[in-house]
């Protein structure tokens, strides 16, 4: 910024009147007056005159963006990159600044630039680690979630990997460690190094049981976790541990669910932690479009760049529409189509549940018909085809049991999961 210029001494009055007012002013107002007065002191108002650009950017009363939304926030990082490197509170006023440009440029497609400036965010979290000897590294989350959109897959189990180890000391107690782990599973995962994530998802099994033993977790958590653990064994051929897991503490754990509920009331985050698994488990079925960003399989969407958010989530009306079309032709010739049909609906149904668990309490309504529509697909693929066929809808009945679960339908839920485990041969 240049604050060389000369300013009118009537502009500085009115400005400072603006600030000393008692009445309420507006975020254009205080902008004016933070620009007039950075030129005369930046030292004292150039962080003010940033922090004032990021709210006039988005109006959380309207929950609007300004039209020059972008513009603004593009100043105030220039605003918080000429404070003096110096002064202290430099590193926070501009990683603060940088993290509201990057989510603009992220939601108008300037993804590589986006990508830079969580770069940004990194380094300075790293500077600040550094000298606060704190474990944490600021921006870590933020910058794997977007090499993982970016598909560099390599990188980003190592960020995990780090943010894991600086978080695992501190134990359950923060209410972060669960999430790390799904996100560390995935990104593990999504790297090939299956090994590693079958380890990080037995850590989240075992501590997902202590909680829910110590009733400081809920008890549906750790069903999940099991049932997303069972998932992976079974991908990783061991499939004779997966049905251990299923039959010994899987359906144990579904049973007493049934009988007498949870045993306590938690606050309804169980429901998101179920949306993250479920996401985890219709992986394997979901081919993402080769063009465009591809949220990590198996992570909360809080950390997705707002394109990969709108992209994944508008793909539901495409999806819908390729149903639509499919259906008649898998009736017509289900040798062709019908496996298909049955791929796509339960993308459909795994994109659906984890948009609308994330919009309202309520999201049990909006999704129902389609787990149960996709169970009823599944029923004609194992009759048409009992082998393969069979399989897909024991699988289907998992991920409908744990819809019952999040809906804390849990007599539905146990008794979909019995069928699953018939289908697979693992109970009588």
């Amino acid at each position: 910024m240049n604050h060389s210029r000369k300013v009118d001494q009537d502009d500085i009055m009115r400005a400072r009147n603006v600030l000393l007012a008692s009445g309420r002013r507006t975020p254009r107002e205080e902008v004016d007056a933070y620009r007039v007065l950075a030129q005369v002191s930046p030292a004292s108002y150039v962080p003010h005159l940033a922090r004032a650009l990021q709210r006039l950017s988005y109006d959380t009363s309207t929950a609007k963006k300004h039209p020059a939304c972008l513009a603004l926030r593009e100043e105030a990082v220039a605003a918080a990159r000429s404070i003096d490197p110096a002064e202290p509170a430099r590193a926070d006023v501009l990683y603060r600044a940088l993290d509201t440009c990057q989510s603009e440029l992220y939601s108008l497609g300037r993804r590589a630039e986006g990508l830079a400036m969580r770069a940004e965010m990194l380094a300075i979290g790293r500077a600040q680690a550094e000298l606060s000897g704190a474990p944490v590294v600021k921006g870590l989350r933020e910058w794997a979630a977007g090499l993982s959109e970016e598909g560099r897959y390599a990188e980003v189990a190592d960020a995990m990997t780090e943010l894991v180890a600086a978080i695992l000391p501190d134990g359950s107690g923060t209410g972060t460690l669960a999430w790390s782990l799904l996100d560390w599973i995935a990104a593990l995962h999504d790297a090939g190094r299956s090994s590693e994530a079958l380890a990080a998802f037995e850590m989240l099994v075992s501590m997902e049981a202590a909680e829910a033993a110590n009733d400081r977790g809920s008890m549906a958590c750790h069903l999940y976790s099991l049932i997303g653990y069972a998932l992976m064994l079974d991908a990783c051929g061991r499939g004779g541990q997966a049905a251990l897991v299923r039959q010994e503490a899987t359906l144990a754990l579904l049973t007493e669910l049934a009988d007498t509920g949870e045993r306590k009331s938690w606050s309804g985050y169980q429901a998101s932690f179920w949306a993250v698994l479920l996401s985890f488990s219709g992986a394997e079925s979901d081919r993402p479009a080769p063009d465009g960003p591809r949220p990590p399989s198996g992570a909360a969407p809080i950390p997705w760049s707002p394109d990969a958010k709108r992209r994944y989530y508008d793909s539901r009306h495409a999806l819908r529409e390729e149903v639509d079309i499919l259906a008649p032709r898998a009736a017509e010739d289900p040798d062709q189509h019908l496996a298909e049909l049955v791929r796509l609906h339960r993308v459909l149904t795994v994109r659906s549940a984890v948009y609308w668990e994330q919009r309202t309490h309520l999201f049990a309504e909006r999704v129902r018909s389609l787990f149960d529509d996709g169970v009823d697909l599944a029923r004609r693929l194992s009759q048409h085809d009992p082998v393969d066929g069979t399989r897909t809808l024991a699988r289907i009945l998992i991920d409908r049991s744990t819809f019952h679960t999040a809906a804390r339908e849990f007599r539905p839920a146990l008794d979909d999961f019995r069928q699953a485990l018939s289908y697979l041969g693992e109970i009588d």
